[in-house]
């Protein structure tokens, strides 16, 4: 007998002005939208949809690949979670999908949900950075660049790697939107499917990742046209010229942002990556402690906000997450950053500025 699939919903409620404790619950044992697992059913113009389920389970093809450390399960526990989020409440919706490159991140899905995105994240073939980021051979400027591409389309792009389509993200995005379609339709997944659910609508995804997953984000545009990339503490492959490649995603799509005590950014890796992006060519190196929205319409943004001298939060705290800092009030910090990365409008750029004279190129 097929293993049935396990997942969970967590609904979150809002508050409506005269509603009592008791209406929620007469409308939620009421609702018709059935939830798995005993969760409380809301009616959907009520709640915030969090979705989780195993890669594993939605698609049997996937298969784990220690070599290179793609995991379904260790030591008895799943390690092929998925997530996803949507704010059916939310006062705007943007008609675009955010595919999260990195690990589970709450605190983000929450505010991409209120700013209008669906979001997802999904369990692919990742963990071959720990084994081939140090093998790199000389010379070879595309080699993990190829890896990332293989890793991300699930296709032949490197000779090293052998990394099957069930396993690459673009096909863990596909099935993750075919079973949230089937899950939940009135939510809206299906718009981001082909009308024959046989590919991803591309041109509506916004790929986001930090630091590693920025880096294959990034890469991953360059093959296939996307609606925007936002890069926190990212690119990196500072030994690569895969990010001077001609781009299937316009320019002006790429956003970026760092703290300056990061060591991608004190060692020149992120400038580099930037620059070879092209990013210079749409606007200066803006401070966003000294700077407001919108930031004079730049892609390249950086922060020095106090994190103590600590160069490994400096790394995370760019990411809405536990190492994010807030305000005196508890309010977020850089809010206006992440909203401006996620909804500045990609026609308005800023002027060019010349390439930064103190960042290495030649590394």
């Amino acid at each position: 007998m097929k293993e049935p699939i396990s997942f969970r919903w967590w609904p979150s409620f809002r508050s409506w002005t005269g509603v009592s404790l008791c209406s929620w619950l007469f409308m939620a044992w009421n609702s018709p939208f059935a939830l798995a697992q005993g969760a409380l059913s809301v009616p959907l113009s009520a709640q915030v949809q969090r979705w989780e389920a195993r890669a594993s389970q939605i698609d049997p093809r996937v298969t784990a690949d220690e070599s290179i450390q793609f995991l379904l399960e260790k030591e008895g526990k799943p390690q092929d979670l998925q997530q996803a989020i949507f704010d059916p409440m939310a006062t705007e919706r943007q008609g675009k999908l955010v595919v999260w490159m990195m690990g589970r991140s709450p605190e983000l899905f929450d505010r991409l949900a209120s700013y209008g995105f669906h979001a997802l994240r999904v369990h692919y073939a990742n963990g071959w950075f720990s084994r081939f980021s140090k093998e790199v051979p000389p010379g070879d400027t595309e080699f993990l660049g190829r890896i990332r591409l293989e890793a991300a389309t699930g296709e032949d792009f490197s000779e090293v790697v052998e990394i099957a389509g069930p396993n690459g993200m673009m096909e863990r995005v596909r099935q993750f939107l075919i079973w949230l379609h089937q899950q939940s339709p009135e939510a809206g997944w299906g718009q981001y499917l082909t009308d024959e659910q046989s590919a991803v609508r591309w041109d509506r995804v916004v790929m986001a990742g930090a630091s590693h997953g920025a880096t294959t984000s990034a890469r991953f545009a360059k093959h296939q046209q996307v609606a925007r990339v936002v890069m926190f503490c990212g690119p990196r492959d500072q030994f690569e010229t895969w990010q001077g490649l001609p781009s299937a995603t316009p320019l002006e799509r790429y956003f970026g942002f760092t703290h300056t005590l990061d060591d991608g950014w004190s060692d020149d890796h992120y400038c580099r990556s930037w620059e070879l992006l092209g990013l210079h060519r749409l606007g200066p190196l803006v401070d966003v402690d000294q700077h407001q929205p919108p930031y004079q319409s730049t892609r390249r943004l950086i922060t020095s906000a106090d994190v103590k001298g600590d160069a490994k939060r400096a790394h995370s705290c760019v990411v809405p997450g536990g190492a994010a800092l807030r305000k005196a009030d508890g309010s977020w910090l850089h809010e206006p950053v992440w909203r401006y990365l996620f909804l500045h409008p990609v026609d308005e750029v800023g002027a060019p500025s010349p390439m930064d004279a103190d960042c290495n190129h030649a590394q």
